[in-house]
């Protein structure tokens, strides 16, 4: 039995260091899917945003349209600016416009606190969202 002492000892220590793993693991991909949301309803806001940027132009011009198309460079600077109006760290990957529908793509880096104090050779991970609009008038 002398050969045996201390072998709870381990025990409890191997379970205490897959449980610390655990929580690190849990809190790093909570720490993701909370960017995610955040990526997603600014994407949201920025694509109705640009795609109330009518090309009011076309209106006036007299000619006979079937629906209002965007203003390009007014729905891209639209987009831009909700971003920049947050105050995050987000970076705005692409504004596509086509005739009345706005596509935004967003990005930013999730810093993992607890595998980046691990290791400094994980930085985080990029998550990126992308969200659609269509011109309100038809």
């Amino acid at each position: 039995m002398r050969g045996e002492r201390g072998q709870i000892t381990l025990l409890v220590i191997g379970f205490a260091v897959i449980l610390v793993s655990l929580v690190a693991v849990v809190v790093d991909a909570s720490q993701v899917v909370l960017l995610r949301r955040t990526l997603a309803s600014m994407a949201d806001g920025a694509a109705l945003s640009a795609a109330q940027q009518l090309a009011e132009q076309d209106l006036y011009a007299g000619r006979l349209i079937e629906r209002l198309p965007l203003d390009p460079a007014a729905s891209r600077a639209a987009a831009v600016d909700y971003v920049a109006s947050s105050g995050l760290d987000v970076t705005v990957v692409d504004v596509s416009v086509s005739a009345d529908r706005v596509t935004v793509a967003l990005s930013a880096r999730a810093d993992l606190p607890l595998v980046g104090a691990v290791t400094s050779a994980f930085e985080g991970t990029t998550v990126v969202a992308r969200a659609s609009a269509t011109s309100p008038v038809r």
